[in-house]
């Protein structure tokens, strides 16, 4: 992974680094990034990310595109390049106030240090969105709407983390408002707190397909047979709709339910080396 979009003020570095981190994981080239951004030359983009020629508006969102930016991501980012290539410094200083105007409206916090510890456990993620929701409720009262799984006195200290690490911000007596709509977690942080939130969630995940019914949850899978390359546009894929889902839910304010979404790529087998013979079984199945 790379760092998200709203850390660049500069949109040539944000291109490169994304172009050096699909290398390491794919078989990616400059050709092959001109190619899906609907560019002729193989070798155009590299010279944009070296300063030496720029991206027209049509560009700018065809690149955009190419790089699974969705929502808030897609407009910082031509803000960024209008920003980048500006001439005079009133058009410089516009792109910048609706960069800080994006980020602002949309209230994206990268998590790093010790906020990372909001992954410590689930409770955390699921108050941040529950208190809101239940403004003027007691402690007791959100123990409940969790089905008592953790005690009013663990919603109770949840809560004070919360807002001690700026996560909620209370406006009354047990009324509370997010600081930020959308949390990124710090690639740093990814190998320990984010994994032991995923082993969580996952279990929750297996406890839902008896716990509810298929009106109110949804599980589909695919087994299909993929090589690395395979495997680097999915994830691309993935990763575009997890954007896009976080785009939908943080457009408005409020909710009636917090809801856990679940995007899994992982493999059954062991990888085949070249030689050896054999079939992938593919098949899809939802219940």
């Amino acid at each position: 992974m790379i760092k998200s979009v709203f850390e660049y003020d500069d949109y040539r570095s944000f291109m490169s680094d994304y172009y050096q981190w699909k290398k390491r994981t794919s078989a990616f080239s400059w050709r092959e990034f001109a190619k899906v951004s609907g560019f002729s030359s193989p070798n155009y983009l590299k010279v944009v990310c070296d300063g030496k020629s720029g991206l027209s508006n049509p560009g700018t969102k065809r690149v955009a595109k190419a790089m699974g930016l969705v929502g808030a991501e897609y407009d910082y980012f031509q803000q960024l390049v209008r920003f980048g290539q500006a001439k005079k410094d009133a058009e410089k200083d516009d792109a910048y106030a609706e960069m800080i105007n994006i980020v602002s409206s949309h209230q994206v916090r990268v998590l790093k240090g010790e906020s990372i510890s909001f992954y410590e456990s689930w409770k955390y993620p699921v108050l941040r969105e529950l208190a809101p929701m239940m403004p003027g409720a007691k402690p007791s009262d959100l123990s409940k709407a969790c089905r008592g799984a953790f005690s009013a006195e663990e919603v109770r200290n949840a809560l004070a983390f919360l807002t001690r690490a700026r996560f909620l911000r209370k406006t009354a007596s047990d009324v509370y408002e997010q600081e930020d709509r959308s949390l990124q977690a710090s690639v740093a942080a990814m190998p320990t707190q984010v994994r032991a939130m995923h082993k969580e969630m996952a279990n929750f995940a297996k406890d839902a397909i008896e716990k509810y019914p298929v009106s109110e949850r949804n599980f589909s899978g695919a087994t299909i047979g993929i090589d690395e390359e395979d495997y680097a546009k999915i994830v691309e894929e993935l990763d575009a709709c997890r954007k896009r889902i976080i785009s939908i839910a943080t457009a408005k304010k409020g909710g009636n339910r917090v809801y856990r979404v679940n995007l899994q790529l992982f493999p059954l087998t062991e990888k085949i080396l070249k030689g050896e013979s054999g079939s992938a079984n593919k098949g899809c199945k939802k219940r």
